[in-house]
C-alpha cells in the first residue's frame, strides 16, 4: 500500500523495523525460558517428593520430563544467541549504511565545491588586487601626512643633535687621555677638533697603556722640557732630591 501511495521505505526504515522485531522475539524467548526454568524447578520438588515415599517408577517418569525440560531451555538459549547475532549484523548494517550515507553527503559537497573553484579564484584575485590598491593609498596618506608635519626636518634636527652628542663625548675622551702622562712622543688633540672614529680611539687607548706599563717597569724614557730624554728611575729621584739632570748625569741620554 506504501509502494502505491508513492511511499516507498527507506533502508534505514527497514533495518529499524526488523531490529525491532529481533528484540521482541528475544523477549518473549526469555519469557518461555523463564517459564521453563519455574517448571524444572518443580519437577526437581517433585521428584525429592516421590523418592521420600518410595514411588521410583514415578520419579523415573519426572527425570524423563527433568530432562526434556532442561533440553529446551538450552533450545531457547541457543535460539536467543542466534537471534541476537542477527541483531548485531543489523546493527553493522545500520552503521555501514550510515557510513555510506555521510560519504554520499560529503561527495556532493566536494562536487559543489568543485564546481565553485573558478569563482573562488575571482575572489582572491580581486581580493588581492583590492589590497594592492589600499596599499598603494595608505602609503600615499603617510606621505602626505609627513609633508603637512615636516617629519623630515625634524629627523635630520634629531641627527644632528645625535651626532653633536657623539662629538662631545668623543672630545671629552680625548681630553681625558691628553691629561696623560707622555712618553717618547706626545698625544695631542685639538680644541674643537672632532673625535675620531672609533678605531682610532681604541688604537691610541692601547698604545697609551703599553706606555704607562712601560714606565712602570722603567724601560721607557721621559721627555724633559730642555730636550734630555731621562729614565723614569732617575726623574723619579731627580723630583725627590729637587736637582735639574745634566748631561753627565749616567742615566741622561743625549738630547733628541
Amino acid at each position: 500500500m506504501e509502494f502505491l501511495f508513492g511511499q516507498r521505505k527507506t533502508p534505514e526504515k527497514i533495518l529499524r523495523q526488523n531490529q525491532r522485531a529481533l528484540n521482541r522475539a528475544m523477549r518473549e524467548l526469555d519469557k518461555e525460558r523463564q517459564k521453563i526454568e519455574q517448571q524444572e524447578k518443580k519437577v526437581i520438588a517433585d521428584i525429592k517428593k516421590m523418592a521420600k515415599q518410595g514411588q521410583m517408577d514415578a520419579v523415573k517418569i519426572m527425570a524423563k520430563d527433568l530432562v526434556r525440560t532442561r533440553r529446551y531451555i538450552r533450545k531457547f538459549i541457543m535460539m536467543r544467541t542466534n537471534i541476537q547475532a542477527v541483531s548485531l549484523k543489523i546493527h553493522t548494517l545500520k552503521s555501514t549504511n550510515s557510513m555510506a550515507q555521510a560519504m554520499r553527503e560529503v561527495t556532493k559537497a566536494m562536487a559543489t565545491m568543485n564546481r565553485q573553484l573558478p569563482q573562488i579564484q575571482r575572489i582572491m584575485m580581486e581580493f588581492e588586487r583590492q589590497s594592492e590598491i589600499m596599499d598603494s593609498k595608505e602609503e600615499m596618506m603617510n606621505d602626505a601626512i609627513d609633508d603637512v608635519l615636516g617629519d623630515e626636518d625634524d629627523e635630520e634636527e634629531s641627527e644632528a643633535v645625535v651626532s653633536q652628542v657623539l662629538d662631545e663625548l668623543g672630545l671629552s675622551l680625548s681630553d681625558e687621555l691628553s691629561h696623560l702622562p707622555s712618553t717618547g712622543g706626545s698625544l695631542s688633540v685639538a680644541d674643537g677638533r672632532k673625535a675620531e672614529p672609533q678605531s682610532t680611539l681604541e688604537d691610541a687607548e692601547a698604545d697609551l697603556e703599553e706606555r704607562l706599563n712601560n714606565l712602570r717597569r722603567n724601560k721607557v724614557d721621559i721627555i724633559l722640557g730642555d730636550g734630555f730624554r731621562v729614565t723614569s728611575a732617575l726623574y723619579q729621584s731627580l723630583v725627590i732630591s729637587n736637582s735639574p739632570p745634566t748631561s753627565s748625569s749616567p742615566l741622561v741620554n743625549s738630547p733628541i
